[in-house]
C-alpha cells in the first residue's frame, strides 16, 4: 500500500472538504504516518474516514481524522504553546501537536496503549513526554498547559483538567451524552470558562468521564 499517497488522499477528501485550512496542521498530517499508530495488520486501515478502534473491546481509539484536524484547528496551537494531550492512545495525536507546539505532555492511563505510545513517538517524536497515570486526574505537576485535547468523549469534563489551564488556555474535545456529542472548545478567561460547538461528532468514551450517576429518592 502506498501510504504516502493514503495521507495525501486523506487530507484531500476528508480534511480539507470539512474547512480544514490551517497549513501547519495540513503538514503535519501529510508528515505522520497515521499507519504507525496501530497494530501491523491493521496499517491498511489508518487511513479509513473513521473512528479505529485500539483496543479489542472497542473502548478507545484513533479519532476520525476530520475531527481530530477539527478539534486541533480550533485549539489555534501556536509553536510556544505547552499542550497536554490526554487519553494519547498509541500516540498519533501526540506526534501531530508535536509538530506544532512548543512542548508536549502525552497522558495514558492503559499500559500497553502507553507502551506502544512511547516506542513509537520514540521514534518519531521524541521531544514528547509520554506518562501514565488515570485520565481524569490531569498531569497538574507538568503544568498549567495552554491546550488540552480530550481524545475521546467526556459526558462530563472532570474540574481538574480545567484547573490545569493557562489564563486564555483552551481546551477541546468531544463532550455529551450519546448520541447527542458535539465536538466543542472551551477557554479560560480571568477565571471564566465559556464554551461553543465546532462539529458533529462521536468516539468513545473516555474511562473515569462518565457523568456521575444521579440520586433517586
Amino acid at each position: 500500500m502506498d501510504f504516502a499517497l493514503a495521507r495525501r488522499m486523506m487530507v484531500d477528501g476528508q480534511v480539507l472538504t470539512r474547512d480544514v485550512f490551517d497549513t501547519d496542521l495540513l503538514a503535519a498530517m501529510l508528515e505522520v504516518p497515521r499507519e504507525r499508530f496501530v497494530p501491523p495488520d491493521q496499517a491498511g486501515l489508518a487511513y479509513l474516514d473513521r473512528n479505529l478502534p485500539l483496543t479489542a473491546d472497542g473502548s478507545r481509539c484513533l479519532l476520525q481524522p476530520m475531527v481530530l484536524a477539527r478539534l486541533l484547528q480550533a485549539a489555534d496551537i501556536s509553536a510556544t504553546d505547552h499542550v497536554f494531550d490526554v487519553g494519547c492512545g498509541t500516540g498519533y495525536s501526540s506526534a501531530l501537536l508535536a509538530r506544532l507546539a512548543g512542548s508536549v505532555v502525552a497522558l495514558e492511563e492503559d499500559k500497553d496503549l502507553a507502551t506502544f505510545a512511547r516506542r513509537v513517538l520514540a521514534e518519531l517524536a521524541p521531544h514528547v513526554e509520554v506518562v501514565q497515570g488515570p485520565l481524569k486526574a490531569g498531569w497538574p505537576s507538568a503544568g498549567p498547559y495552554d491546550v488540552i485535547v480530550l481524545n475521546g468523549a467526556a459526558e462530563v469534563i472532570p474540574q481538574p483538567l480545567f484547573a490545569q489551564l493557562k489564563d486564555g488556555g483552551r481546551l477541546v474535545g468531544i463532550e455529551g451524552e450519546a448520541p447527542a456529542t458535539k465536538a466543542r472548545i472551551y477557554r479560560l478567561i480571568r477565571g471564566d470558562i465559556s464554551g461553543r460547538e465546532i462539529t458533529e461528532a462521536a468516539a468513545p468514551l473516555l474511562p473515569g468521564f462518565a457523568r456521575p450517576p444521579a440520586f433517586v429518592f
